[in-house]
């Protein structure tokens, strides 16, 4: 049945596609950085940063010998910051290895760091117009409404057997359009959460899920683990115009980027001054923040937090702490997303709002 949809989904590509900064001019670089990109991310999110990431490193040799510092601010707000430092290592390979150019073979692009099946099939189809498949949830989406399985699609193997499928199909002339329209089709009009848009499908006539009036239920997929809940109090220590920043740890959740410096649990005005003094620090005032939540992938945030005022002394640095300008912080350290709420009250802005600030002031 799905040699059927080849001629009516290229069709409806060529009249619906979206015209995307990374289509205009799909190279090997451009394709890989767009799809790490979008990742875990919206379309509408990475297009300002696409665009801002090749002006920056336009091409893989300019992306391997960046600072990593450069690199992560500018990637600051879009989130999963491995995704970023795997391409700085996947850049040096491929000048190391491959003389700056990206191999155009399926088996090289899945060896390289951060690159799986459905990257290395992206990259391979449509910046060389090799006939692989590239099998993402848009397209897993696609195909279980299509022949109505209800076989979960979160198990490899039931990704293994549909980019099987479309191995067969796929055609040779026109692999990388077809890669795109697969995915198109489920951003577009087999979009999740039983909000399909049958009636202007170009597969309608196809699909046993809308014949058998399954839509709503397909995909099927185990439901997640629930998010592990961490309280914490993060806090806005101010000294003069100076704000304290830290470096988190090498490894773990957030591994290396500057975070506002912050204790585990709720705490209390008087424990968070006696946490400040153990530091070497000292506290002039202190006020409440409003509370604020951020939402990783397995653990949710749930946060409190105080600005304090303190005082200079000589024993600051002792503290572990960087305490720099705020507009320096806003400059050149790259933070997470997670603090954002609190980083407004050093006055500075993170990601792409700060992008956004920037050109209401030009």
């Amino acid at each position: 049945m799905l040699e059927q949809i080849v001629r009516p989904l290229l069709s409806w590509y060529d009249e619906h596609a979206r015209t995307l900064p990374w289509r205009e001019e799909p190279t090997p670089y451009r394709v890989w950085v767009s799809e790490i990109m979008l990742q875990q991310t919206r379309v509408e999110a990475v297009r300002p940063y696409f665009e801002r990431f090749l002006r920056a490193f336009p091409d893989v040799k300019a992306l391997a010998s960046c600072p990593e510092d450069e690199l992560l601010k500018l990637w600051e707000g879009l989130g999963y910051y491995n995704r970023a430092r795997n391409l700085k290592r996947t850049a040096q390979i491929i000048v190391e290895e491959y003389d700056g150019q990206f191999p155009a073979d399926y088996e090289a692009l899945l060896a390289l760091p951060g690159i799986g099946s459905y990257t290395a099939g992206a990259i391979a189809s449509i910046a060389f117009g090799i006939p692989v498949p590239a099998v993402d949830g848009n397209v897993l989406r696609v195909l279980s409404r299509l022949t109505a399985s209800c076989d979960d699609i979160l198990r490899q193997s039931v990704k293994r057997a549909f980019e099987r499928q479309i191995q067969e199909i796929i055609p040779i002339d026109r692999a990388g359009d077809f890669t795109q329209a697969l995915i198109e089709i489920g951003a577009l009009v087999c979009v999740p959460n039983g909000k399909a848009k049958c009636d202007s499908c170009p597969l309608a006539s196809l699909c046993r899920a809308r014949a058998l009036g399954m839509v709503d239920e397909l995909p099927k997929k185990k439901q997640p683990k629930e998010r592990r809940i961490e309280e914490r109090t993060v806090l806005v220590l101010r000294e003069g115009s100076r704000v304290a920043i830290r470096r988190r740890p090498p490894k773990g959740l957030l591994a290396g980027l500057y975070e506002l410096p912050n204790l585990e649990g709720h705490l209390s005005e008087r424990e968070v001054l006696e946490a400040l003094r153990e530091w070497g620090l000292s506290p002039l005032r202190i006020l409440p923040l409003a509370d604020a939540k951020h939402v990783f992938s397995h653990v949710e945030w749930r946060m409190s937090g105080y600005a304090v005022s303190l005082e200079e002394t000589d024993d600051m640095e002792k503290s572990g702490l960087l305490f720099i300008e705020a507009k320096e912080t806003q400059e050149r350290y790259p933070m997470p997303a997670a603090f954002a709420a609190y980083a407004g009250y050093m006055n500075i802005v993170l990601g792409q709002e700060k992008y956004e600030e920037e050109k209401e002031h030009v």
